[in-house]
């Protein structure tokens, strides 16, 4: 590779790291042309360390680019060691009050200008027509294609008034799978006509709405292209995206570490079929090291070399993100953070409006002696381990993890709150056998419920901190509804 070609492959790389501060492997390659870094919830602290974090970054390339998957709900980063004070997609579609969802995420787009973040892997414009999907749920503004694409161009507009690039994704539509890219590949069955009238109706949205950079999904649509996964398919990204729906912008490729990317080829093939089909900026995943961006760039090294990947390809690439970076410095100059938003305050939410969205079955009662019972399963890797839900909220409720049993004494009503109750067979059963035994047992859903609600009284439709909160007060306010007279 010669060093133009070398700098050029640089300009299309976005790797994460381990640790809160900078390691100077990475520092040496963004003063060498990387294009930039995504920060993940480990590498956050406190809002000050994340300050002095991107400073280290801009210190060592004052173009790179600076991301973060920052959703406004479940998936936040900003928040993820005390969970996430934004409702969150699922519920700001229940609401459906337009002017309220850009507000909450231009209010997100102002933390992360605090931060002199520039681009944010957000919003989820899947929509969610599988209520066994296990790692969209609510995540999704919701289940109706019209209905999605009005709050993702809210959602769009809201985020980019503050300077901040929005990244739609996961194109073309991760809504009808029932497999988590994260650790497969799904395979979604659809004709392009099918594709157009219900994923692809979101996306036109926000191109609409001047998205400025759309994110790829790892998923296989035979029907569409039967040999390349999205992110690899020249058919999705070059003919559908760029020709199809007119997009001009940056098409950023979704982590390839994720199995549904790399986990038969590996990261250094998967960038190179990546930067082939279309992609332009390369998020390569949260544990990058000095040797995996070494290997990164020998793989696009070979397939320059022998013809594979063309170099006018990797240069416009490089280019588009080179643009992003400009775009983004002098969309900041212009957008002054105004005075009302602090860097130490975090941000909240009309309490009743968001007890609102709560559903509950007309039958429930709640009791004043009941017991809060915490269901814990595996959270997807895009969620992480942050807090959720009224733990998060500091409530004090027993937690209960697979091969646990669930002891709640005579007279005291379980209320049961968990996310997707329905997809673990385990917590299925342990909430048939609670309601056997209790039979005033409230079954709360904090993510997207089956399709019957056979395990749903309740629904909050989403599991962030503030929801959490929601929910508590809800409860709190139909306490003694239960009791007998």
């Amino acid at each position: 590779m010669t060093g133009d070609s070398k700098t050029g492959a640089r300009g299309t790389l976005l790797p994460g790291f381990i640790g809160t501060e900078l390691p100077e492997w990475l520092a040496d390659r963004l003063r060498a042309g990387l294009a930039g870094v995504c920060v993940f919830g480990p590498n956050i602290r406190s809002r000050d360390q994340l300050r002095s974090l991107v400073a280290q970054i801009r210190d060592a390339n004052p173009r790179a680019i600076v991301a973060i998957d920052e959703e406004g709900g479940d998936v936040t980063r900003l928040y993820y060691d005390v969970g996430s004070p934004y409702p969150g997609n699922a519920v700001l579609g229940r609401l459906d009050d337009l002017a309220f969802t850009e507000y909450v995420a231009r209010v997100v787009g102002w933390e992360l200008r605090l931060a002199d973040i520039d681009l944010d892997l957000a919003p989820d414009a899947d929509v969610n027509s599988n209520p066994l999907n296990p790692v969209i749920g609510t995540r999704s503004f919701g289940a109706d294609p019209a209905h999605v694409a009005r709050h993702t161009a809210a959602w769009v507009r809201g985020l980019q008034s503050t300077g901040i690039a929005a990244s739609v994704k996961h194109f073309p539509g991760h809504g009808d799978t029932a497999l988590d890219s994260h650790l497969s590949l799904p395979v979604v069955a659809g004709t392009l006509e099918q594709l157009r009238q219900r994923e692809l109706v979101p996306f036109r949205a926000a191109i609409e709405a001047g998205a400025r950079t759309i994110m790829s999904s790892h998923i296989l649509l035979p029907d569409v292209d039967a040999d390349d996964p999205a992110t690899f398919s020249s058919r999705i990204l070059t003919d559908l995206l760029r020709g199809e729906l007119g997009f001009e912008g940056v098409i950023v490729s979704d982590a390839l570490d994720m199995v549904g990317a790399s986990g038969e080829i590996g990261i250094p093939r998967a960038a190179v079929r990546a930067l082939a089909a279309g992609c332009d900026l390369l998020c390569i995943g949260t544990g990058t090291t000095a040797d995996d961006l070494d290997d990164i760039e020998a793989a696009i090294a070979l397939a320059l070399a022998s013809g594979e990947l063309a170099a006018d390809r990797v240069a416009d690439a490089a280019a588009r993100v080179r643009a992003l970076a400009e775009e983004s410095a002098s969309l900041a100059a212009q957008n002054p953070v105004p005075e009302w938003v602090t860097p130490d305050d975090e941000p909240s939410f009309d309490a009743e409006l968001l007890q609102g969205v709560i559903d509950a079955d007309p039958a429930v009662r709640v009791r004043a002696r009941r017991q809060l019972v915490s269901v814990h399963t595996t959270a997807n890797i895009a969620v992480g381990v942050a807090p959720w839900g009224p733990v998060a909220a500091g409530a004090d409720a027993k937690v209960v993890l697979e091969g646990h049993a669930l002891d709640v004494p005579h007279g005291v009503q379980p209320v049961i709150v968990g996310q997707g109750h329905h997809r673990h067979a385990w917590v299925r059963s342990l909430i048939d056998t609670t309601r056997a035994e209790h039979p005033e047992t409230i079954v709360v859903e904090m993510g997207w419920p089956d399709a019957d609600r056979r395990y749903a009284d309740v629904v909050t439709w989403g599991a962030s901190r503030a929801m959490g909160a929601a929910l508590l007060d809800w409860l709190e306010g139909r306490a003694g509804t239960g009791e007998e007279s």
